[in-house]
């Protein structure tokens, strides 16, 4: 078992991830690496999860149990709006397209949209976080 000190301090690694993959993102973009921006779009939201589901003595590393956790924790019960779980099953979707079907290189324009939505997600899940505190 892990000490509450220890829980804040990887969450706090966490979001500090999700905080890297912004400039990941960024730098990703300038240089027109659209399969890495999608891959780094995705992994920001998914490492801010991860931050909550530490915050609730739950962890995996699994993508679909985690977005199914999300999902069942803070979407059903109200907490976020079901935007964001529009918002991290499209980034998914994206980032498993470009990663596997080499074919299917998101747009520029499509990237964009999706970092916006990604400052967003990770945002508001750090208020959350620093608002209900472990």
């Amino acid at each position: 078992m892990i000490t509450s000190e220890q829980r804040n301090l990887l969450i706090s690694l966490r979001l500090q991830q999700a905080e890297e993959c912004i400039a990941d993102v960024e730098l990703s973009m300038a240089n027109s690496r659209y399969r890495n921006a999608a891959n780094r779009i995705y992994y920001g939201m998914f490492y801010a999860m991860l931050a909550l589901g530490l915050l609730r003595q739950f962890e995996t590393s699994k993508h679909q149990q985690m977005i199914g956790w999300f999902n069942k924790n803070f979407i059903h019960t109200g907490i976020f709006s079901k935007q964001f779980s529009q918002l991290v099953n499209r980034a998914f979707d994206t980032r498993t397209n470009a990663d596997y079907k080499t074919s299917q290189l998101p747009e520029a324009a499509e990237l964009e949209a999706m970092f916006a939505d990604m400052k967003l997600f990770i945002s508001t899940i750090k208020a959350w976080l620093e608002a209900n505190p472990a």
